[in-house]
């Protein structure tokens, strides 16, 4: 079996709604995500011969991916009222809205389903919110 992995990171708020603790209060972090390729040959022929992927392919959509929450306010579909987004967006504040709760678990499960419909040979997300602390999505 043959892999590859990647990382890049983002700056982002969010909060979690429904939460009893002091996640529930909108706060930050510097989000590292960690995406590994993995498959059994190497590619046969062409430019990528030798190769699980081309690193540049492969750093490029991920970063894609992180760059788009970079310095963003992410924010769970429908935590917030219709007037506060408003005035959010009003004042010029980047949102990034997402119809899940925005969770460690539920990011790296979302990077995992962005590479893969991308066409990758993803086999698994991290996705840090501290340096100590990390959820895992394998498909």
């Amino acid at each position: 079996m043959y892999g590859l992995k990647t990382e890049s990171s983002f700056d982002a708020a969010h909060f979690l709604t429904d939460y009893h603790g002091k996640c529930e209060n909108l706060h930050g972090h510097r989000w590292r995500v960690v995406a590994y390729l993995e498959q059994e040959e190497l590619q046969a022929q062409g430019t990528h011969k030798d190769m699980v992927i081309d690193f540049a392919d492969f750093k490029g959509a991920l970063r894609d991916l992180t760059e788009a929450f970079d310095h963003s306010f992410v924010v769970e579909e429908g935590s917030l009222a219709p007037d506060t987004l408003v005035c959010l967006e009003r004042e010029g504040f980047s949102l990034s809205i997402v119809p899940f709760r925005t969770t460690a678990e539920n990011l790296a499960r979302y990077f995992y389903g962005k590479l893969a419909d991308a066409g990758f040979p993803v086999s698994q997300v991290d996705v840090y919110e501290t340096p100590n602390n990390c959820a895992i999505y394998r498909g």
